[in-house]
């Protein structure tokens, strides 16, 4: 078997082993059960209580624990625009990197309070330190919320009638201090000792071996790398992001970050399983997810391995596989598999450029984050999953003719609302923003087409794909598109807000909503929703929602650009 291919089962392997484990030990946190890290945190969890006058011990009812989520949200976009607009006189700037203006500021301040980190700045040059530990920061709080809204979302499944669901806070800084704050020591420990960057030293001189001296930016990198892959943040200290060689170095660090992005988006299935006691449900949900997973990685990996058809007409042998855009040191499999681990998470890194992926290859990353529930962000992977669970259990009760019902709580027309509202925002935010810049550029050339470095169908493809990543809350992008400008910094930061706060707003008001609902334990009648046919309704359901609402859009960019080669 070629040794690239054993790399990604290895990968994969690693990161279903560590996430059962890890699973487990974040179920117990969302629970209040005693855990082997109290005794270090307890202290500093208290600390952080009593200067925020917080009492974790006071339950909150859903719209509660989204007040606060909204209300802390507002306060670190606020403190991140005055940081980022006031870099150039604030400390910590060895290289005096400028301040950025205001949209750019909009663009980025909004980027990595909701978990996207798109990033329309080269990191090396657009931020100082401040800026980027401020961006840190964030990448830390941003997944924190993610996670503890889904610990709300997983206690209110529990099978009981009640309108309170735990303390958002207590989720919160127990998720910040138990899950990333630990294993971001781990993750950025390897990374600084294989060769990633940890200072606060501005640029060193070096020379080249053809003898020319340059400047080399360099900071506190490990630290900054670690938590934005376990927080399927994804946000690059540097340009290149991880594909850049001081951001991922070696094969080895390859590794570490290429499992650390998906960890805790799968262990919070089995999370899941812990709070609730069903197994068979966390094992149907990722079978689902795994399924999915696995039919955008295949064709992905294969049409990577056998080269570009472009190239190949010209003659041109493709031994390694279509390099274009790609590290040598990583190669076109693990470049293929780091592609699609990034899109169907809600990370958003990249170790190779997705501008340069073959047409259907750059259209799997895009499938990935328009179904945006396959694994998923930290905690918000799991409420788009659940949106589509809600859909197709009301499309089964209906086939079968029975009042639907999920854990014993019945789904009626207010939640059915919901979840079509929130299911349909997602195709509406993406298609919509590519269609109001399309038209600009159709319309007027000469001052939008300057936009676009490829224009016909791969420009197209450009478009859609960052309404695409801003709507999934990703952050990659077809780098092809110049985006550092007042209408894609606003219009995706508009799109970001929007993406972000809905879908998470809409199934924590579902689960709130069947939480207060009186408990039906199941009958004979009852619809099994831990069971392979289920699954495959969840998947039926997951599949034509995304074929009906984004196939007229990738039948214009990346499978048009196929047949053109």
């Amino acid at each position: 078997m070629n040794t690239e291919i054993l790399g990604l089962i290895l990968m994969f392997a690693l990161v279903v082993l560590l996430a059962i484990p890890l699973g487990r030990y974040i179920g117990k946190i969302f629970s209040n059960e005693k855990t082997w890290l109290d005794g270090i945190f307890n202290p500093l969890d208290k600390l952080f209580y009593k200067i925020a006058g917080i009492n974790p011990e006071k339950e909150m009812n859903w719209k509660q624990h989204l007040g606060a989520l909204l209300t802390i949200n507002i306060v670190w976009f606020l403190i991140s625009m005055f940081v980022l607009t006031n870099m150039s006189w604030l400390p910590l700037n060895p290289d005096n990197n400028p301040s950025m203006s205001g949209d750019l500021a909009f663009n980025t301040a909004v980027s990595f309070v909701t978990n996207t980190n798109l990033q329309h700045y080269s990191g090396e040059s657009g931020l100082s330190y401040l800026g980027q530990l401020t961006l840190m920061l964030w990448q830390f709080i941003s997944a924190g919320c993610g996670i503890a809204i889904a610990g709300v979302v997983f206690l209110a499944m529990k099978e009981r009638k009640t309108d309170k669901l735990g303390n958002f806070y207590f989720l919160f800084i127990r998720t910040c201090t138990r899950v990333l704050f630990p294993l971001a020591v781990v993750v950025a420990s390897l990374l600084a000792f294989n060769g990633t960057p940890m200072t606060f030293e501005g640029k060193d001189s070096i020379t080249t071996l053809q003898g020319d001296k340059v400047e080399v930016s360099r900071g506190p990198v490990a630290g900054f790398v670690a938590i934005k892959q376990l927080g399927t943040n994804g946000g690059g200290f540097f340009g290149p992001n991880s594909a850049h060689p001081l951001e991922n170095p070696s094969y080895f660090t390859n590794i570490v970050e290429t499992v650390s992005i998906m960890l805790i988006p799968i262990a919070l299935v089995f999370a899941m399983s812990y709070v609730l006691r069903r197994k068979k449900l966390a094992l149907t949900i990722f079978g689902v997810m795994t399924i999915g997973f696995l039919l955008l990685l295949i064709p992905t990996v294969i049409n990577e391995i056998n080269g570009n058809p472009a190239i190949e007409k010209m003659g041109i042998a493709q031994n390694l596989g279509s390099m274009e855009g790609k590290e040598v040191r990583f190669g076109p499999a693990a470049s293929a598999y780091w592609a699609i681990n990034t899109t169907v998470t809600s990370n958003g890194s990249v170790n190779a450029m997705h501008d340069s992926l073959t047409p259907l290859s750059g259209m799997n990353t895009m499938l990935g984050m328009m179904i945006n529930a396959f694994y998923g962000g930290v905690g918000v992977g799991f409420l788009n999953f659940y949106i589509f669970i809600i859909l197709a259990v009301f499309i089964s009760g209906l086939m079968v003719g029975r009042t639907p019902e999920f854990l014993g709580k019945k789904i009626e027309a207010r939640e059915m609302k919901i979840a079509m509202i929130i299911a349909l925002l997602h195709p509406f935010l993406i298609l919509t923003g590519t269609a109001i810049s399309s038209y600009m550029v159709a319309h007027d050339p000469d001052d939008y087409g300057s936009w676009l470095n490829n224009p016909g169908f791969h420009g197209f493809s450009e478009m859609l794909y960052e309404f695409t990543s801003s709507s999934a809350n990703n952050g990659s992008g077809f780098e092809g598109l110049a985006d550092n400008n007042p209408f894609w910094n606003i219009a995706c930061g508009i799109v970001m807000l929007m993406a972000r706060y809905l879908p998470i707003i809409g199934p924590v008001a579902i689960a709130g909503s069947l939480a207060a609902k009186k408990y039906i334990p199941e009958s004979a009648g009852t619809l099994k929703t831990d069971t392979a046919t289920f699954g495959l309704m969840v998947f039926a359901v997951i599949a034509i929602v995304a074929a009906l609402s984004f196939f007229p859009a990738l039948a214009l960019g990346p499978i048009a650009e196929y047949f053109s080669l």
